[in-house]
């Protein structure tokens, strides 16, 4: 089976790579015969980390923007930094994309070796003052086949490989199959986690279904994959900052990883309100 979806995704980075300015992003250049097999080689990290965030035709740029601070204020927070320094190397591997129709998958920020403050800041930085590359309608499969390929082409070897999909709707109008793009990274062992984004003043548009149900049946996949949902701005920093909590402290909830870190530093754990 994952042959298969291997051979599928040796066709599908003409697709991923196509445009002048992701010909020339810090993204996987690879021909077919180049296409690599499952990568476990490289620097060792607790966490290969895919940000894939929406920047759609539905997504100004007031919002691209108020999207990065979001990820930029998380990433750089204490209970972020603590998470990251509880692992067993203590260090994560973190690149932020943007994705818009099937031509256009943008790396806003590379691959970056997180281990503490100051390269948490450089990532923040980098991430908050890059300018907007990705348009178009959406093309989900597209985007998370363009993820796979990041994670498959790095020089980085993480014990847990994640795809940190956001967006604002689970429609997909062109390029590839969200379906066979999601099995051909659960295959890999690659986790995709989603973030749906509801709220209209912070990314979020309206929709005649339940855009929570659609991610977890069609979008996200993996052993213990799920779906956290911003309803409004405020509610889209916390979102944010739960969702990579869970990822990077690979926990099912804020209360375990609330735990783990009190026993760490030889505390009491403390009670997390919701």
């Amino acid at each position: 089976m994952r042959e298969v979806f291997r051979t599928f995704l040796a066709s599908a980075i003409l697709w991923a790579c196509l445009g002048a300015a992701a010909a020339a992003a810090q993204g996987p250049q690879l021909s077919q015969s180049q296409m690599p097999s499952q990568n476990r080689s490289g620097t060792p990290v607790d966490l290969e980390l895919v940000l894939l965030a929406d920047a759609s035709g539905s997504i100004d740029d007031r919002e691209i923007f108020f999207q990065r601070q979001g990820y930029a204020d998380a990433i750089t927070s204490d209970d972020i930094l603590s998470a990251i320094a509880l692992g067993h190397d203590g260090r994560i591997a973190v690149t932020y994309v943007e994705w818009g129709d099937q031509h256009s998958q943008e790396i806003v920020a590379p691959w970056t070796i997180i281990d503490g403050p100051e390269s948490a800041a450089r990532f923040a930085e980098v991430l908050t003052s890059t300018p907007r590359r990705a348009f178009g309608r959406n093309a989900i499969g597209s985007a998370i086949t363009y993820a796979h390929l990041l994670i498959e082409s790095n020089d980085i070897n993480g014990f847990r490989r994640v795809i940190d999909f956001s967006g604002d709707s689970a429609n997909s109008w062109n390029g590839i199959s969200v379906e066979v793009a999601r099995q051909a990274a659960i295959a890999n062992d690659i986790v995709i986690n989603g973030l749906a984004i509801l709220c209209r003043d912070c990314s979020g548009r309206p929709v005649y279904y339940d855009l929570e149900e659609a991610y977890r049946r069609d979008i996200i996949g993996g052993p213990a994959a799920f779906v956290v949902t911003a309803d409004d701005m405020d509610s889209f920093a916390t979102a944010v900052r739960k969702k990579l909590l869970l990822e990077i402290a690979g926990v099912p909830d804020e209360e375990t990883f609330h735990q783990r870190l009190a026993e760490a530093r030889g505390e009491t754990p403390r009670k997390v309100i919701d």
